[in-house]
């Protein structure tokens, strides 16, 4: 009895975890480059209450044995990847990446950080920065008053100032991917760092050698599907309520153990 109240518990708690994962999933349905998580759930280890082979009669052989186990284990959560839709803005500051890569920006301590979000801006001193004002990795630098800015598919960045008829490259946007993209950790701000699971960091210029191309004036939306996740909603909260029903199950059942002596 005990056993089954403990499997429930850890069914009700691997259920719980996962509606705040759907729920964090649809808060960000519409973060530019959000990219969607669930979770990885692995049964605990298992009770043997009797070996196969064994048998009161040394004559038979028992082909099966009896094993209990002791619930369920949150083990990792698995970010997905794929691309969300591409949405036109036209404003010129916005660049989507259609495939693999992420735009690489420096963060406050000089680390290098990675992101989905192409909602690009300029700082007051002519820089380009992500919309929580990170430096990009490379820096770029626009002219004083610039009137147009044109980014290509493989991330060259001209730009034109008053006065001046000829567009001149600024800059240019490097690309970074990983052997294992998963294994990034989210820390916010659209933001993901490299750890040991990722690997390190492979840079190169967009449109080659597997990376994706630059679209100006589109932004990438979450990959996040509402439906999808308002099914794995249903079946979360169905799980849950089972696992608890069978808290109350044991209980009943032990309160009519406790009451036959008194009978």
């Amino acid at each position: 009895m005990n056993r089954a109240l403990r499997t429930a518990a850890t069914g009700m708690y691997a259920q719980q975890l996962n509606v705040d994962l759907i729920a964090h999933n649809l808060a960000n349905v519409n973060t530019t480059g959000f990219k969607k998580s669930r979770p990885e759930f692995q049964d605990l280890m298992y009770q043997t209450l009797k070996v196969s082979g064994a048998s009161p009669n040394p004559n038979i052989q028992q082909s099966t044995e009896i094993q209990v186990g002791n619930g369920t284990l949150p083990v990792a959560t698995l970010r997905s990847f794929s691309q969300g839709d591409i949405q036109p803005t036209n404003n010129p500051m916005d660049v989507a990446i259609q495939g693999e890569g992420f735009l690489q920006v420096r963060r406050v301590d000089g680390t290098i950080a990675y992101t989905r979000d192409g909602a690009l801006k300029i700082s007051s001193d002519g820089m380009l920065v992500t919309s929580q004002g990170y430096l990009l990795e490379p820096g770029i630098s626009l002219p004083a008053e610039t009137t147009t800015i044109s980014i290509s598919r493989d991330g060259v960045i001209e730009a034109t100032a008053v006065g001046d008829s000829t567009p001149v490259r600024v800059g240019q946007l490097e690309l970074a991917k990983f052997v294992n993209p998963a294994g990034l950790r989210a820390i916010g701000n659209n933001l993901f760092i490299e750890t040991v699971a990722s690997g390190k960091p492979l840079v190169g210029t967009a449109g080659e050698e597997g990376f994706g191309e630059i679209h100006q004036g589109f932004l990438e939306l979450s990959n996040v599907d509402v439906v999808e996740e308002m099914v794995s909603m249903i079946v979360a909260q169905r799980a849950y309520e089972i696992n608890s029903k069978t808290i109350k199950t044991v209980e009943d059942m032990l309160s009519m153990a406790n009451n036959l002596k008194r009978g």
